[in-house]
């Protein structure tokens, strides 16, 4: 579970929400899957609104050019992006993320690796609406800035908690990594984080460093799957 700061800025906040409120929205239990449908109550921007397409390609690019994002995920493929709103009493019980994706309007289809939410309501315009995902260490509530987001495995088991007064808008994404096994991923982004710390601080050997580089993709050409 890792948090991304400002994948949005505040102006980016702005400019999506204004455009999501002059867009259709429909019940967001039409797009559940399976059991996730008995416990979804929400709403959900219309995917095959102009206005909406256009939101989720910009949100696609700016995931590409986020290195973090990049780092934790290693996306291969990655689900067109999704727009949810959580008015007063609406929430999303505890669920999984289907395993396998069909991309709206194509044939091709994506394994479901990693998950990721970004906050597009500031934290004091609702009470409630967390986002709680189940681990390990016990539940993690997630309450982000506006255009801050956080990715997660997608086979943990989450809900969104009800909002109890006024509205929490969010985008939610898909990616099929090409690393599927959470362990070794989860290993690659330390490693690469780790690199990354040693080039800023701008005192690290250079020999060090390719070698340390040499390691880290060697290790994704040994276990990527594409």
């Amino acid at each position: 579970m890792i948090v991304i700061e400002q994948i949005l800025s505040k102006q980016d906040v702005g400019a999506y929400r204004q455009q999501l409120a002059e867009c259709p929205w429909g019940d967001g239990r039409k797009t559940a899957m399976g059991m996730a449908a008995s416990v979804k109550n929400n709403n959900q921007a219309d995917a095959q609104h102009a206005n909406v397409r256009q939101l989720a390609n910009q949100l696609l690019a700016r995931i590409g050019e986020t290195p973090k994002i990049v780092s934790a995920a290693l996306p291969h493929k990655i689900f067109p992006p999704c727009f949810n709103r959580y008015s007063e009493t609406e929430e999303y019980g505890y669920h999984v993320d289907a395993a396998i994706m069909r991309i709206p309007n194509t044939s091709e289809v994506i394994r479901s690796d990693v998950s990721m939410t970004v906050f597009l309501s500031e934290p004091e315009e609702y009470d409630g609406g967390e986002l709680v995902i189940a681990t390990e260490f016990g539940q993690q509530h997630i309450k982000l800035p506006a255009g801050y987001a956080v990715v997660y495995p997608s086979s943990s088991l989450h809900k969104v908690t009800a909002v109890t007064r006024g509205q929490r808008v969010a985008a939610i994404t898909w990616m099929q990594s090409m690393v599927a096994d959470v362990t070794l991923r989860q290993t690659l982004y330390q490693l690469d984080q780790s690199i990354q710390n040693l080039i800023k601080t701008n005192n690290t050997d250079r020999a060090e460093l390719d070698n340390l580089h040499n390691v880290y993709h060697n290790l994704i050409r040994q276990f990527t799957q594409l």
